[in-house]
């Protein structure tokens, strides 16, 4: 018996074009990340688990084509609870890599001040030693995460953050950002592949050409708390 399903209405297959265009430029400086998922490919290692401890040797990303994993994976309950508690823990969250050239375009991106990625982890210790290693040539106070425990409170922080724009992968909050003001880009994945009305990214060097980061002049910044909140 197959443990592997694909949600029904769920295409397996990358959209055909990016949906829809970024309206005005990107300012780096009111800017933020979504971390799993968007710089770190944190379901790979939900995958690798899965084949190692499970036996799911046919499981790919491919598969994952829903948020809730539950939904798209026919694994019992407990088991993919327990994959995901793995995924997230400290050691195997230190084992995630990083998606192709996220590192390269984060540190251009510091050149105009400091990052802010905003988290629907928990607990933000062990992600923010995961960015630290990624990014050791920037000042580690320069780099701001902040978890919400909940995907549904992200706005509410990046309001607090002065953010405008905000690189995300789960298509629902896409939506409720939109909704609060704050222009989402999809950072595309199995499980957002349905259509929407936002800009859609499929690597790193996409997203570097769509914020068009030559014409804003760098800044030297200053990485105290309080400027980190200004914005």
């Amino acid at each position: 018996m197959s443990w592997l399903r694909t949600a029904p209405g769920s295409s397996r297959l990358p959209p055909s074009n990016h949906s829809a265009t970024l309206r005005g430029p990107v300012d780096p400086r009111h800017l933020a990340f979504d971390i799993d998922g968007v710089v770190a490919d944190t379901m790979q290692v939900f995958v690798d688990l899965a084949r190692e401890r499970f036996g799911l040797s046919d499981l790919t990303k491919e598969h994952l084509t829903c948020y809730d994993l539950r939904r798209c994976v026919a694994a019992p309950t407990h088991v993919i609870d327990e994959l995901i508690c793995l995924t997230l823990d400290d050691e195997h969250t230190a084992k995630i890599p990083a998606m192709d050239g996220a590192a390269e375009v984060l540190e251009q991106l510091a050149q105009w001040g400091p990052l802010r990625f905003v988290t629907a982890r928990v607990w933000p210790e062990s992600i923010e030693r995961w960015l630290h290693a990624l990014l050791p040539r920037i000042d580690r106070r320069a780099i701001t995460v902040i978890a919400t425990g909940d995907p549904e409170r992200k706005h509410a922080i990046l309001h607090e953050l002065k953010v405008h724009h905000f690189v995300e992968d789960r298509l629902e909050t896409c939506h409720l950002l939109a909704q609060n003001g704050i222009q989402p880009i999809l950072f595309d994945q199995p499980w957002n592949r349905m259509p929407a009305p936002f800009p859609r990214v499929f690597t790193w060097k996409e997203l570097s050409n769509l914020l068009h980061l030559n014409p804003i002049e760098p800044r030297v910044f200053d990485a105290s708390p309080a400027s980190l909140l200004e914005g």
